[in-house]
């Protein structure tokens, strides 16, 4: 028998050491256009980087020592260009002598791989415009590298490879920024896990520009310039292009082969093409999802082999081996972070019309109190009936490969959230919890399923009624650092004897961190009466991930910026340490860090410094933030492998409680309900809205009255909510004069006058704050003080502590007190 393998690497340098395993008679060619057989085509980025320092380390095999060991006729630099099935001959050229000549054949393995995608864009042949398929593109971009010198690079594409490539290059001590036309990067997780890895990159001082396309490229004196389709023009000194790859599928085509509805060739479950004497495989075919059971393209190192092993029994014994097909199980390394997926996201599911429920955890990768616990996010897709496991992403510093591969075995074999419960793994301190991330992953998602809870996805925050109730259950130290806007702070310690405060009729939307305290919290409620309650999944972690964008879309060789155009805070450099506690917080979810800051502050002296590290990945905002609440000096702050390590010093400032301001805000407190004082104070917010300032009107104690329904419904209220509410203005229509008011004479005389001169209402200024975006905030204390219910309030305040106030002074450079 004659055997003849087009292409090398993976899938075909594996199809030729089965055969000969398999039948050591056979002739057996393989025909490879460049001059490598068998490379590890995945380790590219990582030498390009230096990670890989050995060339030689790339090749998993030579041609001479394939030849060697297998009895192979290796035919390098020969590429096969017309396939003759009627003949069951191929023509091949020799690319160093230009020759050609025809091969016969018995039987025929196609393995061509996939191709770069070059869109037809004006200047993308520049010779500082590169792709990376192979060796010689790698030694071509080394080669430029160690040569040029470059010191900013562009990655035209946010896939695997190009941001693998955007480390690498990263490492070497270049500026890289990575364009995308999608909002997201890494195509085959959902946006909000995708959102993680953002936050990671620019981070790492990766700039970012997504959802924006390349419209051109163009040489300048300096390097290229890469014209993208917003308008936006960003020069640089080289481009990697990892726009995406399409199936090699031109022989097959020209010999008549089937092709597939998306471009690939067409094979059945043997691997058999449509003629029965040649089989393909790799990231050149079609291959059913097992998941949506649609045909596919996984252009995926693993499966690969897989069919190779499969095609050479096929082909020596008969079509008795079956591919079944594959879900895609990929994992990557970016930076410190890893990120992993299986099975169908969210997007492919909706394009195939199946219907399915999602949730969010958060974990560590081990037990808490072991250190070195880092933070694990996981996201799972599964069907509302069954259960069963449709795709789930992974996304960390540490155990990422471990729990993806739990949860993809689940998936192929079609297992669901009920197998995630009952999944038994190796449970040791340093490896793992007794209730795995995997296994907590099952108990929610059974929780959802049997009615436990209901939950809100993040993306459903935004399309709340106003009537709705968001009510955040952490810390108030937690709820200080960062919420949801509108957002009430009750913590769960305290919900059970606040439940007065919570209307039985409204729609309630409750969340914490992660969703766990929002369980017990949402447990609570649906045993007391409330019935339209469900659970923030994932918690404040996964919606201020998704909504809250990090500083991207930056030009690469600009300073970083702020979302309001502020230049971003600069830490300065480490002063000389006169004395340094250390505090280790690793394994501590949020708020244990930020209390165990808080403790470890109170007790060091004007002067001193403590350095404390944390695995909670969101530790190194709110360390920020809190520095700058407290007025402490942050010396640095840095994410070492997915340890925050932070290092501050206790100031005068905290102690002589002065207001830190770094932006151009306004906020005003609002103390008084004396009708020119209200006056006043909206004047003063419109004036300075109309000039595009961020604008918070804090309302306390007798403020409140201002803010108040003219109608409003009716509440229950204890004998001294009643009694406040019989001696204090109703609604802004009943407030009085301070000076002349005359037993409210003054304040019909103030109000006609207004009107005859055209100069707008109180009502009228109240609903052009509205308008003009003010922020309007109902102290809640005040509220519980004074017996006022969220009921009484217009619709358009939200509700807040002195943190929330404190909050926006800081970013305010004039803060008044009216």
């Amino acid at each position: 028998m004659k055997y003849l393998i087009i292409g090398g690497v993976a899938g075909g340098a594996t199809v030729a050491a089965r055969l000969r395993r398999m039948d050591e008679q056979a002739e057996i060619i393989l025909f490879e256009r460049g001059a490598y057989v068998s490379y590890a085509n995945c380790g590219l980025p990582y030498y390009i980087g230096d990670t890989i320092t050995q060339r030689d380390n790339l090749f998993v095999q030579t041609a001479q020592g394939f030849t060697a060991r297998f009895n192979i006729d290796i035919r390098t630099k020969q590429e096969v260009v017309a396939i003759q099935p009627q003949g069951k001959t191929v023509l091949v050229k020799n690319l160093v002598t230009n020759e050609t000549y025809s091969e016969g054949y018995d039987k025929l393995v196609l393995s061509p791989g996939a191709e770069p995608i070059r869109p037809r864009v004006d200047g993308i042949s520049g010779n500082r415009i590169f792709t990376l398929r192979n060796v010689p593109d790698t030694d071509t971009i080394k080669g430029y590298i160690n040569t040029i010198k470059p010191k900013r690079a562009l990655v035209i594409g946010g896939g695997f490879i190009g941001l693998e490539m955007a480390e690498n290059l990263h490492e070497l001590g270049i500026e890289v920024g990575v364009i995308e036309m999608a909002n997201q990067v890494m195509a085959p997780l959902d946006y909000s896990m995708a959102a993680i890895v953002h936050h990671h990159m620019v981070e790492n001082n990766v700039s970012l520009y997504l959802g924006d396309g390349v419209a051109s490229f163009k040489e300048t004196e300096n390097g290229v310039a890469v014209v993208l389709a917003s308008g936006k023009e960003l020069e640089t000194d080289m481009v990697i292009l990892s726009i995406g790859v399409r199936p090699e599928t031109l022989l097959a085509k020209e010999a008549g082969l089937a092709l597939g509805k998306l471009g690939g060739i067409e094979v059945n479950e043997y691997m058999q093409t449509s003629d029965p004497d040649i089989y393909a495989l790799g990231d050149a075919v079609e291959v059913t999802h097992l998941v949506t059971g649609s045909k596919a393209l996984i252009p995926l190192a693993g499966p690969a082999n897989k069919q190779g092993r499969i095609v050479a029994d096929n082909i020596v014994y008969g079509n008795k081996k079956v591919y079944e097909g594959s879900i895609g199980t990929s994992i990557a390394k970016i930076f410190h972070l890893t990120v992993a997926a299986a099975g169908a996201n969210s997007k492919l599911l909706a394009k195939e019309g199946i219907p399915y429920h999602e949730s969010f955890t958060h974990s560590g990768s081990h037990a808490g109190y072991y250190p070195g616990a880092l933070s694990l996010s996981i996201k799972i897709l599964f069907a509302p009936k069954t259960g069963k496991l449709l795709g789930a992403q992974v996304v960390g510093f540490d155990g990422v490969d471990k729990r993806i591969e739990m949860l993809a075995q689940v998936i192929r074999n079609n297992g669901t959230v009920y197998d995630l419960m009952e999944l038994e793994h190796a449970y040791a301190p340093p490896y793992s919890s007794a209730k795995d991330p995997v296994n907590m992953a099952g108990f929610v998602a059974e929780n959802i399923l049997t009615g436990k809870v209901k939950t809100a996805q993040w993306r459903d925050i935004e399309g709340l009624s106003k009537e709705a109730l968001i009510v955040d259950v952490r810390t108030r130290e937690e709820f200080a650092l960062g919420s949801i806007p509108g957002s009430v702070n009750i913590p769960v310690d305290e919900l059970r004897s606040r439940l007065p405060e919570l209307p039985l009729d409204k729609d309630i939307v409750v969340t914490c961190a992660v969703g766990l305290r929002g369980y017990v919290a949402y447990r609570i409620l649906v045993q007391n009466g409330y019935e339209r309650v469900r659970n923030l999944s994932g918690g404040y972690k996964t919606w201020s991930l998704a909504r809250i964008e990090p500083n991207i879309n930056q030009h690469i060789t600009s300073k970083p910026a702020n979302e309001d155009g502020t230049e971003e805070v600069v830490i300065p450099a480490l002063k000389e340490i006169k004395e340094l506690k250390m505090i280790d917080a690793c394994g501590l979810q949020c708020p244990g860090p930020v209390m165990q800051l808080k403790k470890n502050y109170g007790e060091i002296g004007l002067g001193e410094q403590l350095h404390i590290t944390a695995t909670d990945p969101g530790f190194a905002k709110d360390v920020v933030a809190w520095c700058k609440i407290t007025g402490a000096n942050l010396l640095s702050v840095e994410n070492k492998a997915g340890v925050i390590h932070a290092t501050i010093e206790k100031t005068e400032s905290q102690n002589q409680n002065k207001m830190i301001s770094n932006g151009d805000n306004k906020t005003f407190i609002v103390f008084s309900d004396d009708l020119d004082k209200a006056l006043a104070s909206f004047v003063i917010a419109n004036g300075a809205a109309s000039t595009g300032k961020k604008v918070s009107m804090f309302f306390t104690f007798w403020g409140l009255n201002v803010i108040k329904k003219r109608e409003k419904p009716s509440v229950a209220k204890d004998i001294f909510g009643k009694m406040f509410g019989m001696m204090l203005p109703s609604h802004s229509g009943k407030l009085k004069l301070s000076k002349l008011n005359m037993g409210g004479a003054g304040s019909w005389m103030m109000r006609l006058i207004m009107k005859n001169k055209k100069i707008s209402s109180l009502e009228e200024l109240m609903q052009q704050a509205v308008d003009n975006g003010v922020e309007m905030i109902a102290c809640t204390m005040s509220m519980d003080v004074m017996g006022v219910k969220e009921e009484e309030l217009l619709d358009n305040v939200v509700y807040g502590g002195v943190a929330s106030y404190l909050e926006r002074a800081e970013e305010s450079n004039v803060n008044l007190f009216i």
